[in-house]
């Protein structure tokens, strides 16, 4: 049997994934999830073998998902199904040990193979995806790469505006350590307001508009 987490905001993006993923014979949907820290709490309670997982989720977006899930249940592959076609944020993705990135405009096509391949522990990108990829290493690309993970997910979430406590609850560090993030972030980013902060955020798909 082949277990399946989703995770996306969206109750009908869930509904129909849910729809097609279990019309496959011995695939089955173990757990859904409406936002990133729902996302993490359900890849550590049902260890699936593969997590598909919306790049804009709130709270925690899909790099920190990732990076998590692939920390903490190094068995589930994830695979990243987004709206967003952007080769600063597959590069992030990938770097936080997604091995799957499809485009929901693809969904109809390719996610049938995109499963399969994770399932296999093989790497699936589309066929643009893939072209990014290479234009990126082949330039030695270094755009968004300024933040860390953590960094991005502390953007997120002063973007969605969180309060550094509420921040602080949410990925279960102290309060002074999101302090001493927003603090390297302000000076990385040379911001000097938390709305030149959320206009990052936006411009960098860390949140929606």
């Amino acid at each position: 049997m082949l277990r399946l987490l989703i995770a996306d905001d969206h109750d009908v993006v869930r509904a129909g994934l849910r729809r097609l993923l279990e019309a496959r014979a011995g695939w089955s949907v173990v757990a859904e999830a409406a936002d990133g820290k729902q996302a993490i709490t359900a890849a550590l309670s049902h260890k699936p073998d593969v997590a598909i997982v919306d790049y804009s989720l709130p709270l925690l977006n899909g790099v920190e998902v990732t990076h998590q899930i692939r920390l903490r249940v190094p068995d589930t592959e994830v695979l990243i199904f987004t709206m967003s076609d952007n080769e600063a944020l597959l590069q992030n993705l990938l770097r936080a040990g997604a091995r799957g990135y499809l485009l929901k405009s693809d969904a109809e096509c390719h996610l049938y193979s995109a499963v399969e391949a994770l399932a296999q522990k093989r790497t699936f990108l589309t066929g643009q995806a893939s072209e990014k990829v290479l234009h990126s290493y082949l330039s030695n690309s270094t755009t968004d790469t300024v933040l860390t993970s953590r960094e991005r997910g502390i953007v997120q979430l002063i973007a969605e505006g969180k309060s550094n406590k509420a921040a602080a609850g949410i990925l279960n560090i102290s309060n002074k350590t999101v302090e001493t993030h927003r603090a390297n972030v302000m000076h990385k980013l040379q911001c000097v307001s938390t709305a030149a902060l959320v206009r990052y955020a936006v411009r960098n798909k860390l949140i929606e508009p």
